[in-house]
């Protein structure tokens, strides 16, 4: 009995969640007083378009995802450049201790090593993205 109302309940959720992704007709709506192309003057196909400006309009997915891998490389950058900034710290207050020093080397190195990886990753999203994709053109 547990597993039919296993499998029921499982059929349920998958046509509750292929249901949002069935394209609805587009129709043309007015935008509400205070939107951006309410105040331009301009209709939407949907209500969600009211608050997107027109020059706005043509960025596809491809671009949101390049933006989105940008922006997390940039961060990846940003600490790996943390980590050697703290890698010289610790070896410059080592004190000459050889086991402080060494933890303090590996600290840089591996620091080095994920600033050398994460421009690589970001050189490989941006080829990927641009010529095999298009970028979203």
């Amino acid at each position: 009995m547990k597993i039919k109302s296993l499998v029921a309940s499982a059929a349920v959720a998958v046509a509750g969640v292929f249901s949002l992704f069935v394209a609805q007709p587009a129709m043309a709506v007015d935008c509400p007083a205070g939107s951006i192309r309410a105040e331009k003057g301009i209709s939407a196909n949907t209500l969600a378009e009211c608050n997107v400006a027109p020059d706005e309009e043509g960025k596809g997915l491809m671009d949101t995802i390049q933006v989105i891998i940008n922006v997390i490389l940039a961060v990846l950058g940003i600490v790996t450049v943390l980590v050697i900034i703290l890698g010289g710290v610790n070896y410059i207050t080592s004190q000459g201790d050889p086991a402080k020093a060494a933890k303090a080397k590996n600290t840089i190195l591996y620091g080095v090593i994920g600033l050398v990886i994460a421009l690589l990753a970001f050189a490989i999203v941006n080829f990927v993205l641009t010529e095999v994709f298009g970028g979203g053109e």
